[in-house]
């Protein structure tokens, strides 16, 4: 990856991703302007957390059962106040919500429906670890235009994504983005408040030497699973093995390391129970924008048996086993678990 040959904001990048569709009106381009105002304020309490009163938990729980850091309720309220007057959205959905998230009256409804993790690793918050935003931009499937957003607006396969991304609160703040033609990474610049490319046309490599699993789960993953991370773990050059592990336990960290420099991710379904597997990560905000990501990056995104992309959701907060890195790491999992391997 060389480095950009000319100073590029990620405003100016997302206008010329624009006249690539001669159709274009404008409305996606202002709706991603709105969306970066949201991150800009998040990146502002994230970078003082621990000077202010908002580290540690509110006392609620979220939909999943989880309890909410008070970073997340602010992360969750930034983005929806930020995104429901511009008049570009239908509805959106959060990983944070259990319901659709309707558009207030009497703002206007537009054409694009945004789904969120408002704040992606937030039980590191209080140890100062890298945390992030993740996000999915899909077009309104129902109609007629104006109308509320519904359900099956939401609930479509990744593979029809406008847009998907990420962003990385860390010892700097980037946001990471595909509009479908490559993926682009921009370097927020404090001093002048503006993202500015650092990471052109990021291709990661084809195969990896690290992975990332939670291995204290290891009694809970099926038996194609341990033979794939004991097969990695055995050397041979031709390889690149024995592989080295890199867990963070931050999805967005995780995955924006392995998308630079080469790796796999994996979060299998919980065995405990052969009958009733249980994934954890969410299809909708988490699964689906990184698989764009990574496939656009040249890697591939899979459960095991299906291409993470292509499935049909049926719920907002559906969970799937995620495994995605470099494509050659992650056809070799894909073998192991469909027993070809």
């Amino acid at each position: 990856m060389s480095p950009p040959a000319k100073l590029v904001t990620l405003n100016r990048h997302i206008q010329e991703e624009q006249r690539l569709h001669p159709e274009a009106t404008g409305e996606f381009t202002r709706l991603l302007d709105d969306f970066l105002i949201a991150i800009k304020l998040i990146r502002r309490e994230v970078s003082r957390a621990g000077l202010i009163d908002i580290l540690g938990f509110t006392g609620g729980t979220n939909v999943h059962g989880e309890e909410v850091k008070k970073l997340d309720a602010f992360a969750q309220d930034r983005i929806f106040k930020g995104m429901d007057h511009g008049g570009h959205l239908c509805c959106m959905a959060s990983e944070e919500e259990e319901e659709l998230i309707r558009i207030p009256d009497p703002y206007k409804r537009g054409n694009y429906v945004l789904l969120f993790d408002p704040l992606d690793g937030s039980s590191n918050i209080d140890a100062n670890v890298t945390i992030g935003t993740i996000f999915s931009i899909q077009r309104r499937v129902s109609g007629p235009a104006g109308s509320d957003g519904k359900l099956e607006d939401c609930l479509q396969p990744g593979r029809r994504q406008v847009c998907s991304g990420y962003v990385v609160y860390g010892s700097s703040t980037m946001v990471v983005y595909t509009a479908g033609h490559g993926v682009h990474g921009f370097t927020l610049d404090p001093s002048v408040g503006e993202f500015i490319l650092s990471h052109e046309n990021i291709r990661t490599p084809a195969r990896g030497r690290t992975y990332s699993i939670n291995e204290g789960n290891v009694s809970t993953w099926d038996e194609p699973t341990r033979r794939y991370i004991s097969h990695l773990k055995q050397k041979d050059p031709a390889t690149k093995r024995p592989y080295g592990l890199r867990y963070i336990g931050s999805l967005v960290a995780d995955f924006h390391r392995n998308l630079l420099y080469g790796g796999i991710f994996l979060y299998p379904a919980d065995l405990t129970d052969p009958a009733k597997p249980k994934p954890k990560l969410r299809l909708l905000y988490e699964a689906n924008p990184l698989a764009m990501i990574v496939e656009q990056a040249g890697g591939l995104a899979s459960t095991g048996r299906e291409r993470i992309l292509d499935i049909q959701p049926t719920a907002l907060h559906q969970r799937v086993p995620l495994i995605l890195g470099c494509r050659e790491d992650v056809e070799e999992y894909e073998a192991f678990v469909q027993g070809r391997r």
